[in-house]
C-alpha cells in the first residue's frame, strides 16, 4: 500500500492485519538517505498517523546494511550548506529543524514503531532508530555515529536520544571516536531488545511483536505510548499527574470488558481502532 500520491522510490509500504511494514529498498545504494528518502518518509509517517489503518509499524531494510546514513552527495546541487554568511548559517538551522522533525514523527506517531536492523546502522540511521520504540537486530548488526568521522556533529537526534537509552559514557565514546557498537554490546546496554541470527529471523521476530501489539486495544496502546514518552522527559510526580488525566480521558469500561473476556475465552479481542484525523487543510 502506498499512502502518498506519488510512487515511493526509497521505500515499499504494506499494511496487513493492522501491521504496517515500511521497507528501505535501495540496497544498491546501501539505503542511504537522499532527498527523496526524507520526502517519502515524512509523507508516509504523516499518512500513517492520520489514517489509523495500522496499529503498529515495523521499519526494516534490504541488502547488506540497514542504512549507511546520509547520502554524501546530498548537500550538493539543490541543497547547499552555505557557511559564508549569517543568512546561510541561519538557513542551515532551519533545514536541520525540518529534518529533525521527520524523525520526531516516529516518536509522536500514534502507534508503536519497531526497527528491525541488519548489518550497518550508520550515521543518520542511528538518528532514525533511536526515535523508534523497540529495536531488534541481527548478530552482524552494528551502530556507528559516523558524523565525527566526516568532520561534523551528529545533528538529527542521536546525541539527544541515545543518552536516554544507554550509559552516557558509552555515548561519549561512540560520538567522539566513531567506533562501531556491535549488536551484542548494544543488547547488553539495552539499545536493542533482542538479537537474531539471520535477517529472516529478525523480520519474523519484529513482525510477531508488531502483531501482538496490534491485537491489543489501540486506545490503550496510544495511551501507553503517551505516558511512557511523557515520563521520559518529566519527573515522577508530574508523570503521575499526567497519568491521572490521561487515564480519565481514555478509560472505557467496554474496552476493558472485551479485553478480559477475550483473555478468558482465549481468543483475539475485537477493539475499535483509533479515529482517523482530519486536517483543516483537507476541508473545502
Amino acid at each position: 500500500m502506498n499512502t502518498s500520491n506519488a510512487p515511493l522510490t526509497c521505500f515499499s509500504l504494506t499494511i496487513s492485519d493492522h501491521v504496517a511494514q515500511l521497507v528501505l529498498n535501495r540496497p544498491e545504494a546501501m539505503n542511504t538517505m537522499n532527498p527523496a528518502f526524507w520526502r517519502e518518509l515524512d509523507g508516509v509517517l504523516t499518512q500513517l498517523h492520520r489514517n489509523a489503518h495500522a496499529r503498529a509499524l515495523v521499519i526494516s531494510s534490504t541488502g547488506k546494511h540497514f542504512s549507511a546514513g546520509m547520502a554524501l552527495d546530498m548537500f550538493g546541487g539543490a541543497i547547499t550548506m552555505d557557511d559564508a554568511s549569517a543568512e546561510g548559517r541561519a538557513a542551515i538551522f532551519d533545514l536541520l529543524t525540518e529534518m529533525q522533525g521527520t524523525f520526531t514523527k516516529l516518536e509522536t506517531l500514534r502507534i508503536p514503531v519497531i526497527a528491525a536492523i541488519q548489518g550497518g546502522c550508520i550515521g543518520g540511521a542511528v538518528d532514525m532508530v533511536t526515535a523508534a520504540c523497540i529495536r531488534f537486530a541481527t548478530t552482524d548488526a552494528f551502530f556507528c555515529i559516523q558524523e565525527i568521522n566526516i568532520g561534523m556533529v551528529a545533528d538529527v537526534g542521536t546525541l539527544q536520544r541515545l543518552p536516554k537509552l544507554i550509559p552516557l559514557a558509552v555515548v561519549k565514546e561512540l560520538a567522539y571516536t566513531g567506533r562501531r557498537l556491535s549488536a551484542q554490546k548494544a543488547l547488553g546496554y539495552g539499545l536493542v531488545n533482542e538479537v537474531f541470527d539471520t535477517p529472516e529471523a529478525l523480520l519474523a521476530g519484529a513482525m510477531q511483536c508488531a502483531r501482538e501489539i496490534a491485537a491489543k486495544p489501540p486506545i490503550a496502546i496510544w495511551g501507553t505510548k503517551q505516558a511512557v514518552n511523557y515520563a521520559a522527559e518529566h519527573s515522577v510526580e508530574d508523570s503521575l499527574r499526567q497519568m491521572g488525566w490521561l487515564q480519565g480521558a481514555i478509560w472505557s469500561n467496554a474496552t476493558v470488558r472485551e479485553a478480559v473476556t477475550a483473555m478468558k475465552q482465549k481468543r483475539v479481542g475485537s477493539f475499535k481502532g483509533l479515529a482517523p484525523l482530519v486536517s483543516f487543510n483537507d476541508i473545502d
